[in-house]
């Protein structure tokens, strides 16, 4: 029993340490120097693919390592690339589907994902590298704020 309490604890916990690694990613890397590949993601894209999708498969990697090394002989790393991939899986859904609809999903009809989605639409309003508001995926701030902001930077959403 205190074996399935501490996965579930280390499940949650990596899981919500995700959103704040991808909040720090997509503002400082992003947004940074890997703007050369994230850069695609704020244009039209053209075809299936854009290059920003390199960084699923860069952030798929420490998840794949944990869970390795969780089935061969690290226990406690398994629930920590579970939970890694169960973020993974939800920001897929919810980015790649409900916002960018790049395939259709039953999800996103609460407010909570309304909000979401609307938080990261204002994030696209800005094409550049710079001046862009809205880096999370599970928190974001209300609407009415994140418009306040990108009005003071000089672009309506």
């Amino acid at each position: 029993m205190a074996k399935l309490v501490l996965d579930i604890v280390l499940f949650l916990a990596a899981f919500a340490f995700m959103e704040g690694f991808a909040w720090v990613t997509h503002r400082y890397v992003m947004h940074g120097f890997m703007w050369v590949w994230h850069k695609s993601h704020h244009e039209p894209r053209e075809g299936l693919f854009e290059l920003n999708d390199l960084f699923a498969v860069v952030f798929a990697t420490p998840a794949i390592v944990a869970i390795y090394f969780g089935v061969h002989g690290t226990p406690w790393l398994l629930p920590v690339g579970l939970g890694i991939t169960a973020y993974g899986m939800m920001y897929f859904i919810f980015h790649d589907g409900m916002v960018h609809r790049r395939f259709k999903t039953p999800f996103g009809k609460s407010a909570f994902w309304k909000r979401a989605i609307q938080a990261h639409r204002i994030h696209h309003a800005v094409h550049t590298k710079h001046g862009a508001v809205s880096f999370g995926f599970l928190w974001a701030k209300p609407v009415r704020e994140l418009k306040a902001q990108l009005k003071a930077r000089g672009v309506e959403a």
